[in-house]
């Protein structure tokens, strides 16, 4: 039986790429059962690897449906039935003509929450054009604001689109789907990347509105322009993170780093910036990065070391809080965040697609072995 704050609830998933995906994980990290259907020809799941290593498959089965067969579509419909959510990443209009778009489903199941995740959102002009997670962060505003002075926006990996989006959509399904305990009714949670990232952005929308944020990459507090919000390279050639933002923070910093604060101009005074991050780069570069790691460990001087995918599950403060494991031979980080009461179990590895055990995948839904052979026999699980 599912551990966690949301046993007990039952999501089907219309196989996907990216956010989708990542979604589904979230949800069934926190407990919920859900069940990925793909095509009958397994899904491109975006980077090519074995499915041992596709971790956002994790902690659901996968089952393979013929979506062209009227008796598919009507068997997920069935499934809709007794489901409290649905998750798809499609352009608009695509499960609308396989048969399965939010009406159809509302009628089948009036509680349903239907999760929609696309790019450009369900309107609008864009609504149908391609994109990837770049595309979206580069309209709203946040890619144009990562990067250092003087070099193009440098992307950060899929996060701000893809994964912040997913984040989005599970938040506001657990929020419709908490909703609909008291109304009775369902309804559709429409995440368009483009919106979420840009919800993302509002802290610093609002500090650009008051003055206190530029448009030139790397000259503000929180993106490299800061000498006390950066990343200095040490003599081994690793890296260190500095981020000691407020004064009595920023006074221990300097003294262990062997730079007397009353040497320094003003930690707050733009002017001083460049050169205040020159001596502090110079400081650094005089011993290597654990060096550095040690000298600071256990203070308050907000420095910590930049480490790598080998390096940080292995860190004793991981260790402690057992935020990594190992499982199927893999090393990935384990689900957050975490709840005193219902703790979520230990992850299963992703499920390869196929019909062979059907019958465990169905199960919640009330389907046994009998009745699983059947709809092998007629095709709709292939």
């Amino acid at each position: 039986m599912n551990k966690g704050p949301l046993a007990g609830a039952k999501i089907i998933e219309l196989a996907g790429i990216g956010p989708g995906p990542m979604c589904a994980m979230t949800l069934a990290d926190l407990g919920a059962t859900v069940l990925r259907i793909d095509r009958p020809t397994a899904s491109d799941l975006g980077i090519p690897r074995p499915v041992k290593f596709d971790l956002l498959m994790r902690n659901r089965r996968v089952i393979r449906v013929d979506l062209k067969k009227p008796e598919g579509v009507e068997f997920v419909l069935k499934l809709v039935e007794d489901s409290d959510a649905l998750i798809e990443g499609f352009r608009p209009g695509v499960t609308e003509r396989l048969g399965l778009g939010p009406d159809v489903c509302l009628a089948r199941n009036p509680k349903l929450v239907y999760g929609r995740m696309t790019g450009w959102g369900q309107t609008g002009p864009y609504a149908k054009a391609a994109g990837h997670d770049m595309n979206y962060i580069a309209l709203t505003g946040a890619l144009a604001a990562i990067g250092r002075a003087g070099q193009p926006p440098t992307p950060p990996l899929n996060f701000i689109g893809d994964y912040v989006g997913a984040m989005y959509l599970g938040l506001g399904m657990t929020a419709a789907m908490w909703e609909a305990k008291t109304s009775g009714k369902g309804q559709v949670v429409d995440a368009a990347m483009c919106d979420t990232s840009a919800s993302f952005m509002t802290n610093f929308y609002g500090l650009f509105a008051a003055g206190m944020w530029s448009c030139e990459r790397g000259t503000n507090i929180l993106d490299s322009g800061a000498p006390f919000f950066d990343v200095y390279e040490c003599k081994d050639g690793k890296w260190l993170s500095v981020a000691p933002i407020e004064a009595k923070f920023y006074e221990q910093f300097l003294r262990i780093a062997g730079i007397d604060p009353a040497s320094m101009k003003p930690q707050n005074d733009r002017q001083h910036w460049a050169g205040n991050k020159v001596r502090i780069a110079a400081a650094l570069k005089q011993k290597t990065r654990d060096e550095w790691a040690a000298l600071y460990d256990g203070t308050d001087a907000c420095v910590s070391p930049v480490l790598d995918f080998t390096e940080a599950p292995q860190h004793p403060h991981f260790k402690a809080r057992q935020t990594f494991a190992e499982i199927d031979g893999v090393m990935q980080p384990m689900p957050s965040p975490r709840f005193s009461r219902t703790p979520p179990g230990v992850p299963t590895p992703p499920d390869k697609a196929g019909n062979d055990e059907a019958h465990l995948a169905l199960a919640p839904w009330n389907l046994d072995e009998t009745a699983t052979a059947a709809l092998k026999k007629s095709g709709v699980l292939v």
